[in-house]
């Protein structure tokens, strides 16, 4: 997937941290941020964040924001092209919201290398994309993308790239109607709510990427996308496939156990973006509704 050629975007949607260490808490501070990281991403960080216990002092990094970008440079550079895929996410979610009646307000978003402080606690680029609901903000470190790839067997691609930014901003929609507070997330299994949450971001993705092509820049009248190919829903998929429960409990050399599963299988997660690019509603993509996932 490409940007339309002669489009811009404007500076400021995103804030950079450079150089950022995380801060040593210590103790049941770290304990804390391992469980809201756990809580919020699937993933279990308290190992790399316990390796953090002994450091001593911290910093914030500089900070800084992306400037600027033109359609070709979002087609070229990595945090341009976040920029830009948050700029059609704001786009596409604000009408969505308008139609459903959802009070809506644009999620802040941040991309940081090394270590960044959020409203959920420190955070390590070790832990992958998250959403922190406690300030409403998706976090990235885009060196992740490259790790999707070399360690986790994705295809790679700017669409894959662009669907983890738009299952992140699918959180957000979740945090909006309230569906994060009403789930149990401790649970785990191929039928919890922590799974059926992340399928939902999933579909959401989906439902953004069905409209992508389409959605019309104001600022130029042209769409902001070129038609989506199958080659760029294959990175997508490929990227969901990679990062399936049962994938990576496979990659890490142990069996496959659904009942720890926190964001599905492989297959699961595929099916569910299908589903929002197919079906493109909110209503059909309610996994918490779903008695098959």
């Amino acid at each position: 997937m490409t940007f339309r050629e002669g489009g811009s975007f404007e500076g400021g949607r995103v804030r950079t941290r450079r150089g950022g260490t995380v801060a040593a808490g210590g103790g049941i501070g770290l304990a804390i941020v391992a469980f809201l990281i756990y809580q919020l991403t699937g993933v279990d960080v308290s190992g790399q964040l316990a390796s953090l216990e002994q450091a001593t002092g911290s910093s914030g990094g500089e900070v800084g924001e992306i400037a600027e970008c033109s359609a070709e440079d979002a087609n070229t550079d990595r945090e341009c092209r976040l920029s830009a895929t948050l700029y059609t996410l704001d786009a596409f979610w604000t009408e969505v919201a308008a139609s459903e009646g959802i009070a809506f307000e644009i999620p802040e978003a941040e991309s940081f290398q090394g270590g960044t402080t959020t409203g959920c606690g420190a955070a390590s680029a070790a832990i992958g994309p998250f959403y922190c609901p406690a300030d409403r903000t998706i976090y990235l470190d885009v060196s992740f993308f490259d790790e999707l790839r070399t360690r986790f067997g994705a295809q790679g691609g700017p669409f894959a790239e662009m669907y983890v930014v738009a299952h992140e901003y699918g959180h957000h929609m979740q945090d909006l109607l309230g569906r994060m507070e009403s789930i149990d997330r401790r649970d785990t299994g191929a039928g919890s709510d922590a799974v059926r949450l992340e399928l939902q971001a999933d579909c959401y993705a989906g439902m953004w990427a069905h409209d992508a092509a389409t959605r019309v820049d104001p600022d130029t009248g042209r769409t902001f996308l070129v038609p989506i190919t199958d080659e760029d829903l294959a990175q997508a998929l490929s990227a969901a496939q990679a990062i399936g429960d049962d994938h990576i409990q496979e990659q890490s050399g142990g069996g496959v156990n659904p009942d720890t599963w926190t964001h599905g299988s492989s297959e699961q997660r595929q099916r569910w973006f299908t589903i929002g690019w197919n079906e493109g509603t909110l209503a059909a993509c309610d996994t918490f509704a779903a008695g098959d996932l």
